[in-house]
């Protein structure tokens, strides 16, 4: 499995939204719905619209751990999943394949996250960026790893400043002010 990475400039995440946007709106709204709730892509691709409609948390099973999770939707959030699932039915998955109407495959939602990566010149992504991103910059607002460690349900806050990659970035900053 390749190691990700958290993407740390916003001008890219407008990039790759830019993209998304003009190629599909099912897969703008996947990075944007990801990048703001750091869920699992295991645990966005079955949401349905009823899931998401009229409610002030997505309440989910963590098909990883099978612990309940229960994340607010903050009023930006709340704004973009009323206009994407304004004329969609309640049954409705908010990821359908093109093809069969079931959810796209980890795999497809790899490959367009990827693929508009590429395009705005970023290498180490995959689909777990989205939820590495939400962390990276979590933790740059809030500075609060214990607060992150809890949301992300980790073991300890060192696992949760590795996963979001910020001890990689503080020991590159300390090598580049490094020479003898």
């Amino acid at each position: 499995m390749n190691i990700v990475q958290p993407i740390r400039d916003k001008n890219k995440i407008e990039e790759i939204k830019d993209r998304l946007r003009h190629q599909s709106l099912r897969d703008e709204f996947l990075f944007t719905l990801g990048i703001n709730s750091g869920l699992r892509i295991s645990d966005l691709l079955p949401l349905r619209v009823c899931d998401v409609r009229a409610k002030t948390h997505i309440m989910i099973k963590e098909k990883k751990t099978g612990k309940e999770k229960r994340f607010k939707i903050n009023s930006n959030l709340r704004t973009i999943i009323d206009d994407y699932i304004r004329r969609m039915d309640d049954v409705e998955y908010l990821f359908p394949s093109n093809k069969t109407g079931i959810p796209i495959r980890r795999e497809q939602a790899y490959r367009i996250l990827n693929n508009v990566a590429r395009e705005v010149g970023l290498e180490d992504i995959g689909c777990h960026t989205m939820r590495k991103s939400f962390g990276f910059w979590f933790y740059q607002k809030t500075k609060d790893i214990a607060l992150l460690q809890e949301l992300f349900n980790h073991s300890a806050p060192c696992v949760t400043l590795r996963y979001i990659g910020i001890n990689q970035d503080i020991m590159d900053k300390a090598i580049d002010d490094f020479s003898l």
